[in-house]
């Protein structure tokens, strides 16, 4: 991740759907549908893209007029383009506002963003759609995303930048055998050992207890007990006879 930066550089729908930038597959359908999307700019938007503003999270009932009143302060506007439904008519939600001087443009995308617009507060941003290679909207599953309400969380953009990656070291396990080989050398030898010595130890101990009929157990009845014990009284005498 040598070249890894909190905005992306260049639009891509895996990379857009992780939280760093380092996903190696899609986590959800959205991610798929902006990696088979075929998207093309819409050629009949005109301006310059690069004098131009995304602003999102307006009211409905917000209009052209309070734009222009507002985005007025930071520089003289060429051209404001509200977003509407092509058959209601009612505000999309989200505008485009191109500046007639760079330096207009940098003041209100550092000043206008998060500012209280009828109780909403907006979303400013450069125009991505003709700036920014390989851009895939939201209606098509791509985009950097929107409140986290929404659902469909993306990072990459000014909004949610990505995080950067935690590089964790190499730490080998001895537990599972990870460790190094003098380690499980000496163990396997550890436990051989220990098996012989437990071998050695069992055959200690039927040589010092013979294995001989037992006097009584719990359990016998006092009859029991007694012919036991005449009989090994009955082999004593015998070995003293010999």
């Amino acid at each position: 991740m040598a070249d890894w930066a909190p905005i992306a550089k260049e639009y891509d729908p895996l990379k857009a759907g992780s939280i760093d930038g380092t996903d190696e597959e899609p986590h959800d359908r959205a991610i798929w549908r902006a990696m088979l999307a075929r998207y093309v700019p819409n050629k009949g938007v005109t301006g310059d893209p690069h004098l131009t503003l995304f602003v999102a999270r307006l009211n409905l009932q917000t209009t052209e007029e309070k734009l222009k009143e507002v985005f007025s302060r930071y520089g003289d506007i060429r051209k404001i383009r509200l977003v509407r439904d092509l058959v209601t008519g009612f505000s999309k939600g989200y505008a485009f506002v191109e500046y007639k001087e760079e330096r207009a443009l940098l003041k209100a995308h550092r000043d206008a963003n998060r500012l209280v617009i009828d109780q909403h507060e907006i979303f400013v941003d450069f125009e991505l759609e003709r700036t920014l290679k390989g851009w895939i909207p939201r209606r098509l599953g791509g985009g950097f995303g929107g409140k986290k309400e929404s659902g469909q969380l993306r990072f990459g953009g000014r909004d949610r930048p990505f995080r950067k990656p935690i590089s964790l070291p190499n730490m080998k396990n001895d537990f599972y055998g990870e460790g190094s080989s003098e380690k499980r050398n000496w163990s396997r030898e550890g436990t051989r050992d220990w098996r012989v010595r437990d071998r050695d130890h069992e055959r200690s101990r039927d040589k010092r207890w013979p294995e001989r009929e037992r006097p009584w157990a719990w359990g016998d009845s006092e009859r029991d007990r007694d012919s036991k014990e005449e009989r090994s009284r009955g082999r004593e005498r015998k070995d003293r006879d010999r």
